[in-house]
């Protein structure tokens, strides 16, 4: 069976994961738990907050590396993947919205990783099994379902990037990838390209940072709250603090991107303490009551 353009299968697939994670919202809802629990407390942070984060992040992963790279090889591995997939399709117009996108998908990767800083946090023995602990979460169907969630927005974005080239550069697809480059570079259309690809792409990795930035670490701490209430509560902590938030999603793409540079390698180191640093972040923003 051929290998099918994944932006032709991302966009059948859509609307699958769309009646999926609404019929999974309703099996979850637990309304009665909802009402009861308290409504997760949020206070605004500084400067000092974040650096004292990212410090608490490298703290883990120094005392866990070998067990966070271990399981962090995955991610650079499916982003090799996915990028040689598009290179040998030809199709070397989704090759940079594959690898910034891919990124879009992080915070569902971390998870395992939010898992050993709460266990740590809380004095209990660690090793790389502690992160498939996620899967014993009271709330690992609302994390599912946030996971489906950050799986649809990516292939929406590979999509949306497809649309875009075949509005400015295409429909034709280049036929190297130095061709594509000299398109891209030396046209208006092409820099019509860049200019729209960038913009939209940053609205997709807002929406991502809104959703996710507190609601997955709130989930496994306090699973009682519910889905809704994990993601209005990462709102109110992006609106709470829009200037350390802003510097704080700077932060991640900055490292992201130079973690991706090296062939995707770098992020076996980056991914791990963005995860431990963005646990302690969030009980900095909630802290225990």
């Amino acid at each position: 069976m051929p290998i099918r353009n994944p932006v032709g299968w991302g966009s059948d697939q859509l609307g699958h994961l769309a009646s999926a994670v609404g019929s999974a919202v309703g099996s979850i809802h637990r309304p009665e738990e909802a009402m009861t629990a308290p409504r997760p407390a949020i206070r605004r942070i500084a400067m000092s907050d974040l650096r004292e984060a990212l410090a608490q992040g490298f703290d883990d992963f120094k005392v866990y590396r070998t067990d966070v790279i271990f399981l962090c090889l995955i991610y650079p591995i499916i982003g090799l993947v996915l990028s040689r997939l598009v290179v040998g399709q030809g199709r070397f117009q989704l090759l940079f919205p594959v690898a910034s996108g891919f990124a879009l998908i992080g915070p569902l990767v971390g998870l395992g990783l939010y898992e050993m800083s709460r266990r740590r946090e809380q004095g209990e023995a660690v090793s790389w099994a502690t992160a498939f602990k996620v899967l014993e979460s009271r709330a690992a169907g609302a994390i599912a379902v946030l996971g489906l969630v950050l799986l649809a927005v990516f292939l929406l974005w590979l999509f949306t990037a497809q649309t875009i080239f075949d509005a400015t550069v295409g429909p034709l697809h280049p036929a190297s990838i130095t061709q594509f480059a000299s398109d891209v570079l030396t046209t208006g259309a092409g820099w019509t390209m860049i200019g729209a690809g960038v913009g939209i792409g940053f609205l997709f990795a807002l929406l991502v940072f809104i959703l996710t930035v507190v609601s997955f670490p709130l989930l496994l701490d306090r699973p009682d709250v519910g889905l809704d209430m994990a993601i209005r509560t990462s709102f109110r902590a992006v609106t709470a603090n829009p200037r350390a938030m802003a510097i704080w999603g700077l932060i991640i793409a900055a490292s992201l991107v130079l973690g991706s540079i090296p062939l995707f390698v770098g992020l076996a180191f980056v991914l791990p303490i963005l995860a431990h640093a963005t646990w302690h972040l969030y009980r900095k923003l909630s802290p225990r009551s």
